[in-house]
């Protein structure tokens, strides 16, 4: 008798209730087509910088072995004094826990904070990780809706109307925000850390974008008054350094909760990559010029972005941090996946479906501008050209 081979075929129904991102279908078509236009990259098409790079030959023959959990302390003893000047934050390297990018730290510290029907607040339209993450420890993310409107502003009082006294357990806030570009004002700030305080809550800080500012000033909620034990502030070195390959970022907060984070992460990657944690000790030390250069080149993309998006009639509000426009396409469709994909068929332009950042999301379109000036004035001008011939079947 010959034995059949068994293939296993199960999968989790946690891996099944996981959405199809769109957005990864992008990335593969447009790096198998190089006619298409992408506006889709969340990363900086900036090189790292070479000062970061050089260091690479000298960091290589020290980082062969695993770091400990927590991090290099000469990291997290330079993160100590980086928190303390640009962002007010005055913390000890107990309170900093180095992980394998932000993205991590986030979905450990949501491990450590929420047990399943638990509940934590989140931005929608929002980074579109955030919805997920929970869902994978049977936590319950509730929906914070963001208006155009109000430039995307978070409604205070509209999220007191969404804490349940006993389920709600953290406030998550992003700013500068992907995808909407928003920088939170201190007043709104404020009155968050006192909805926080006054409900003994947590508040996760995503501050991935945090340089990346045009025109306003970031201010990192953890450095108000009183909130040492409530805010948990997350940063990264992918975005202001130009590092996203690099895998580091890290997470600051009250020591009791970053020790409970310290010990899942050893379960989840051990440690982050010791080579990154090098790289990320120079990258700290070297001249602002070329953040400032990498920065004041997007704001002139963003300039001319804003202006072109709205002049051929997608409502675009103009963003004031991070690298990202969110443009209203309702005059044309109801069905931004519908849009964006007959757009990329068409017009060989890429763009994100505002769905893919939550259902308030719904009716519009993300756009990068992490892409070279010559490439947006390409993209828009067959955007035009597009929404002139545009199919009137596709507005249902």
């Amino acid at each position: 008798m010959v034995s059949k081979e068994v293939i296993m075929t199960h999968i989790s129904e946690r891996e099944q209730e996981l959405p199809d991102a769109v957005i990864g279908e992008i990335f593969r078509l447009t790096a198998e087509d190089k006619s298409i236009i992408s506006l889709g990259p969340g990363q900086p098409d900036f090189p790292t910088p070479r000062p970061i790079l050089d260091e690479c030959k000298r960091a290589i023959y020290k980082a062969t072995r695993y770091s400990s959990p927590g991090g290099v302390i000469e990291l997290r003893e330079a993160l100590v004094k980086k928190l303390r000047k640009e962002n007010n934050i005055k913390l000890g390297p107990e309170n900093i826990i180095v992980t394998t990018g932000s993205q991590e730290a986030i979905f450990t510290a949501m491990l450590c904070t929420l047990d399943p029907a638990e509940e934590i607040i989140v931005p929608n339209p929002g980074y579109l990780a955030y919805i997920p993450a929970a869902n994978l420890i049977h936590a319950v993310p509730v929906p914070l809706k963001l208006n155009e409107e109000d430039g995307f502003e978070v409604n205070p009082d509209e999220l007191r109307k969404l804490i349940n006294k006993k389920r709600t357990k953290v406030i998550l806030i992003n700013s500068p925000a992907n995808p909407t570009g928003n920088v939170l004002k201190k007043r709104t700030l404020e009155e968050i850390a006192g909805i926080a305080r006054e409900h003994d809550l947590y508040i996760f800080s995503d501050e991935a974008y945090e340089r990346l500012t045009y025109g306003t000033k970031h201010v990192s909620i953890g450095s108000l008054n009183g909130m040492g034990d409530h805010v948990i502030t997350f940063q990264t070195f992918s975005k202001t350094f130009s590092m996203c390959g690099f895998r580091v970022g890290y997470c600051a907060g009250p020591k009791k909760l970053m020790q409970a984070i310290e010990k899942a992460h050893h379960y989840l990657t051990l440690a982050a990559p010791h080579i990154s944690q090098l790289l990320a000790i120079k990258a700290l030390t070297i001249k602002k010029s070329y953040i400032e250069k990498m920065r004041k080149e997007y704001e002139r993309r963003r300039n001319f972005l804003v202006e072109r998006l709205n002049e051929i009639g997608l409502r675009t509000t103009l963003p004031k941090g991070a690298f990202y426009t969110f443009s209203n396409i309702s005059e044309f469709s109801k069905d931004s996946t519908r849009f964006a994909r007959d757009l990329l068929k068409k017009s060989r332009v890429a763009v994100i479906p505002g769905v893919e950042f939550g259902k308030f999301g719904e009716g519009y379109i993300r756009c990068s501008y992490a892409t070279a000036y010559p490439m947006l004035e390409k993209a828009t001008a067959r955007i035009e050209k597009y929404l002139k011939k545009y199919d009137k079947s596709l507005r249902s």
